[in-house]
């Protein structure tokens, strides 16, 4: 188990170690083309003059192009299209407006490059860049931005002359109306609102409640009458799910409806193009929502099930891996939120990398709590509810949070141990144990007889058999030593009881019958003392000593004195001469029959 440990936290360690360094390594790589992107760009500034149209990123012409339409002004948008494509009038830039109200669309300004180079992962050729697309008769007509020189000789972006070729092919005449105007008198669009006629702005609004209630209706079905109707999904873990997919497939579905029947009844480019963010943004905030509702439903779903087989330490690991995906979660949003808004976090994220070192260093207790903390999981030494012992505490744990640990001493204080500190120090954990160790030790007096130690050595071993809350196996008392002012039995055995409260009652009722068993036999404790005899010396017994001497001096005549050291043959001769168990013993009585 400790080897299997010591490989646990060896591969956790190697993994934090990698991911630093990779960490380090992207960071620093970002930096430095955050760097170089920035000097290249503050290069182009200084050579060339800033594009009063705002045509030297993708992102500037689309918005210009929007705006230059918002204003009705198709002299200035004339100026978005390729040079080279020959537009003598405003038929193409019309038809690029009607198309993109009846049937286009063009993407979220945060998802257009607003780098001078555009975006060169996009899968198009260099100097190219997708904006959006339009529908004619089924068939899709990307729409491509193009980098060419402006007059000045400085790069801008434009309409290319494949998409203004397509668009000159399209015969506006053959699209169908689109429903707002069949439905919306003429008259009602002389009233403008940025460009757009304020018509359709009320109807954008319009849909989009109209959208939220459809979506509330389906929900609400799923969630409160299909259960009746389908029983299985009234019951968990299918309640949970359905629940937690309730409010972001609300949102997600009143997203889709509002964008798409806004297109397909005809609501102006203009409009739909300021509401798109706003479709990001509640997009992000449904699958953020998705994600922290299931992290919340599903870690306490899996806690009660946890709670009900008793794995506690599954639950400290459900609390923490809680904790952390909803850290990651908000994150998560906060840069793809800011990412919608324009703001680049490249430059954040490679600032944070450059400053990892620095971090690392200012905050090693924090990363070694941390560390800590996922080793007591990993490891699981301890759970929450374990009463254990660590260091010089003693008490009940608490809280396994990210930094600390929290005991419950037996003084009902708090004592929070770092993480660090706790997964690096001596635990004694009391909660798992099968058995309590019942191990005393006996003085007698001295006047105790042999007889009486026989006494003793079976009736105290009648006990722990007999109780049946002691283990057979081991189950023991031994005469143990003659110690300096009592004669030392041991009693050891192991109590199977499941808390230490329940040890200690049947410890004291053993202790209990044992004390009656001493009285019994007429002996008694000792107690550290010294007792002093006054007698009449009798002397050295001359008959015995000379019996020794003439043993000793017929061991000498036969060469059979066995100092220093034993003959093997009389090593053998004497094994098993001395009868064991001893005479009386029970075991002599099996061995008979």
């Amino acid at each position: 188990m400790k080897i299997k440990s010591f490989y646990k936290n060896l591969q956790l360690i190697a993994t934090l170690v990698l991911l630093f360094v990779n960490l380090q390594a992207f960071s620093q790589f970002q930096l430095t083309q955050n760097k170089n992107n920035k000097e290249d760009n503050k290069q182009e500034e200084e050579t060339y003059a800033k594009d009063p149209l705002g045509r030297r990123t993708p992102r500037g012409t689309a918005s210009g192009f929007l705006e230059a339409l918002a204003e009705n002004n198709y002299s200035k948008a004339k100026f978005y299209f390729n040079t080279k494509s020959n537009i003598q009038n405003t038929d193409v830039i019309k038809k690029l407006e009607n198309l993109l109200d009846y049937s286009g669309y063009l993407f979220p300004y945060s998802w257009i490059s607003n780098d001078p180079k555009g975006n060169l992962e996009d899968n198009l050729p260099p100097k190219k860049e997708k904006v959006g697309s339009v529908t004619v008769d089924g068939d899709e007509i990307d729409i491509i931005l193009e980098q060419i020189k402006a007059p000045d000789g400085g790069p801008i972006w434009v309409f290319s002359k494949e998409t203004v070729s397509d668009l000159k092919k399209v015969d506006i005449d053959s699209l169908s109306t689109p429903l707002i105007q069949k439905i919306i008198p003429k008259k009602f669009n002389k009233w403008k609102l940025s460009g757009a006629p304020l018509i359709d702005w009320i109807i954008m609004l319009i849909i989009g409640g109209l959208a939220y209630i459809f979506s509330w209706g389906i929900t609400y079905f799923v969630e409160n009458i299909l259960p009746k109707i389908w029983k299985k999904t009234g019951e968990e873990p299918f309640s949970i799910i359905i629940h937690a997919l309730g409010l972001p497939v609300r949102l997600t579905i009143s997203i889709w409806l509002w964008g798409y029947t806004a297109q397909l009844i005809g609501i102006s480019i203009l409009i739909r193009q300021k509401f798109s963010w706003i479709s990001i943004i509640i997009g992000v905030i449904a699958i953020l929502i998705l994600f922290w509702r299931l992290t919340i439903f599903l870690s306490s779903y899996t806690e009660r099930k946890l709670y009900s087989k008793g794995n506690i330490s599954g639950v400290s690991v459900v609390l923490f891996l809680k904790r952390a995906t909803k850290i990651a979660i908000v994150v998560i949003g906060i840069i793809i939120v800011l990412g919608v808004f324009g703001i680049d976090v490249t430059a954040g994220i490679a600032a944070l990398g450059l400053g990892g070192i620095a971090i690392a260093l200012g905050a090693q207790k924090t990363v070694e709590n941390f560390v800590g903390s996922v080793t007591l999981i990993a490891d699981q030494p301890i759970r929450v509810g374990d009463f254990c012992k660590v260091g010089d505490v003693l008490g009940t744990i608490e809280k396994i949070g990210m930094r600390s640990t929290r005991i419950r001493t037996l003084n009902r204080t708090i004592v929070t141990i770092p993480n660090g500190n706790f997964s690096s120090a001596e635990i004694e954990n009391y909660t798992h144990r099968d058995q309590f160790w019942f191990h005393h030790t006996f003085g007698l007096r001295y006047e105790t007889t042999p007889d009486q130690i026989r006494y003793l050595l079976v009736e105290l071993r009648n006990i722990l058999y007999a109780h049946p809350l002691v283990s057979e196996n081991p189950a023991r008392v031994r005469f143990l030593e003659l110690d300096s002012h009592s004669i030392n039995l041991e009693i050891f055995a192991y109590i199977t009881v499941q808390n230490y409260d329940e040890y200690l009652e049947v410890q004291e009722d053993l202790l209990l019958r044992m004390m009656d068993v001493v009285e019994e036999s007429g002996s008694g404790f000792a107690f550290p003392s010294q007792t002093l005899y006054l007698s009449r010396d009798e002397g050295v017994s001359e008959e015995k000593s000379e019996k020794a001497a003439q043993a000793v001096k017929k061991w000498k005549e036969n060469n059979d004195l066995q100092i220093p050291q034993f003959d093997h043959k009389h090593i053998d001769d004497l094994k098993g001469s001395i009868p064991y168990p001893p005479e009386g013993s029970v075991q002599n009585k099996k061995t008979d029959d």
